[in-house]
């Protein structure tokens, strides 16, 4: 069984996985001083059964490390893993300080298509790999390259995010895609694989702006699309697919079990007729179950 949290953090994004072997993932992190002390205690106490714990940052835009300077006092970051970038910014925050701190250190492993690692997606005597594949970006494509110098040059960061795929054998598997833009998506996609997905969390937390092309859309074919928490004038509410959105929703859980993940969510007046209802009470607010 493996869990899969995705936290209500506002115009931002945060995640974590408690995976089904030895290790704890967080994704991102959009921690602020109203909601930084209540989620890195949760952090802490969720991971404190794993051995390996590893950090990935989709990318370096303060709504997605915010906060990481007070979560690593709190809870080391010992597996940092990025795109490699030479990011600039106008204004440097102390977060961006500890970013950066962290990118260039012995802690980083760069992030590109087809990389491996022990325990992230290759087993050995000791434990198993966590599941974790990346799946872009190309860092010779020639939209990457010119995505990697215009972040560089202090320009939005958005289209050098990588894309993470988690899958269980047998079981979920689940899509991040950063904040990749849509015209982005369109230039690169004859160089995406993707496979089909159960869950995915739609891109540049779900504005129109980061709406996934048709092509790859059908591509992937999700039974679930998790929108986020951008100004709902801005949203796209992916018309013809199955949808939770987390300003409604607030936090959202997936305790997946074999071929059921099971959702729960944090506010107890949301609900989607798409699920089916198995009766669990693990959690509050259950929504339904997705059989796989």
């Amino acid at each position: 069984m493996s869990i899969i949290k995705s936290l209500s953090v506002g115009e931002g994004d945060m995640f974590y996985i408690q995976h089904n072997t030895d290790s704890f993932t967080i994704i991102d992190c959009c921690l602020t001083d109203d909601n930084k002390k209540r989620i890195v205690d949760e952090i802490v106490r969720e991971s404190s059964s794993k051995s390996i714990s590893r950090f990935i940052s989709t990318h370096p835009d303060e709504d997605h490390f915010g906060g990481i300077e007070y979560l690593d006092s709190k809870k080391e970051i010992l597996n940092f893993y990025c795109v490699k970038n030479e990011v600039t910014k106008t204004e440097e925050t102390s977060d961006f300080t500890k970013y950066c701190e962290l990118r260039d250190s012995s802690k980083a492993f760069f992030l590109q298509k087809g990389s491996t690692r022990k325990w992230l997606n290759q087993d050995d005597d000791t434990r198993h790999a966590a599941g974790i594949t990346i799946l872009w970006p190309i860092t010779s494509n020639e939209y990457y390259m010119q995505a990697f110098e215009d972040a560089k040059q202090g320009e939005s960061p958005n289209d050098i995010s990588t894309i993470i795929r988690y899958a269980v054998i047998d079981s979920v598997t689940v899509l991040w895609m950063g904040d990749l833009g849509t015209d982005f998506m369109e230039n690169i996609k004859d160089d995406l694989d993707l496979p089909k997905v159960n869950v995915l969390f739609a891109p540049h937390h779900g504005r129109d702006s980061g709406t996934v092309p048709s092509e790859l859309l059908e591509e992937m074919n999700p039974d679930i699309i998790v929108i986020g928490e951008a100004d709902s004038e801005h949203l796209n509410y992916y018309d013809g697919y199955n949808t939770i959105t987390q300003n409604s929703a607030g936090d959202i859980t997936f305790d997946c079990d074999g071929k059921k993940v099971h959702v729960y969510v944090s506010s107890d007046t949301y609900s989607v007729d798409f699920l089916d209802d198995e009766g669990m009470t693990e959690r509050d607010f259950y929504i339904g179950t997705l059989n796989i």
